[in-house]
């Protein structure tokens, strides 16, 4: 089985290569399924696993994902991206701390929500979003896993969409959007 920093190294290189398809198992048994089928890398699904526990998203504990996390990566040699929820904090230093014990469950790369939960705002205020995420990157343990952020816009319009893909772009990430004419161009 291939270690944590091989399956890193495996990530980084998909992401520099294009486009590809991560479907999301619940459990270890449908991420050995997905493996086999022949996918280059799974990612986990925080609803799915809260599911699997009879709960809503967004209602395991830290130490239950972290588990989650730990029992997937260790059931196939893909790369495992893990859906971290919101980090499990609001507060920038309280996401880096768990992003840190996150890294050492064998995941390879991380996607943390910027989503609060509250109806009446649904998303974090931007200045915050971006430093929630800077401070997952800066604070890892090591500069091999990948960070990505994820954005949930169902309802919210898409305006604010180009305003955080800037903002992190300035976190020393390679963020990109495509143009009206299908190219891609670097925002960093």
């Amino acid at each position: 089985m291939p270690d944590t920093a091989e399956r890193c190294r495996a990530f980084r290189h998909l992401h520099a290569s294009g486009c590809f398809v991560m479907p999301n198992p619940w459990d270890p048994g449908s991420a050995r399924a997905f493996a086999r089928l022949g996918f280059p890398a799974l990612a986990t699904t925080s609803a799915g696993f809260a599911w699997t526990r009879g709960r809503r998203d967004n209602h395991v504990t830290l130490d239950e994902a972290l588990e989650h996390m730990r029992e997937i990566a260790g059931s196939v040699e893909v790369p495992v991206n893990a859906d971290f929820e919101g980090g499990f904090a609001v507060e920038p230093a309280e996401v880096a701390a768990n992003v840190r014990r996150a890294a050492g469950t064998g995941v390879a790369g991380l996607s943390i929500e910027d989503s609060t939960g509250d109806p009446a705002n649904p998303l974090f205020e931007f200045t915050l979003a971006v430093e929630r995420v800077g401070a997952a990157r800066r604070d890892s343990t090591d500069d091999q896993h990948v960070a990505n952020r994820m954005t949930l816009l169902a309802g919210l319009g898409f305006g604010l969409l180009g305003g955080l893909v800037g903002g992190l772009a300035g976190l020393g990430g390679s963020a990109r959007r495509r143009s009206g004419g299908g190219r891609r161009e670097a925002l960093d």
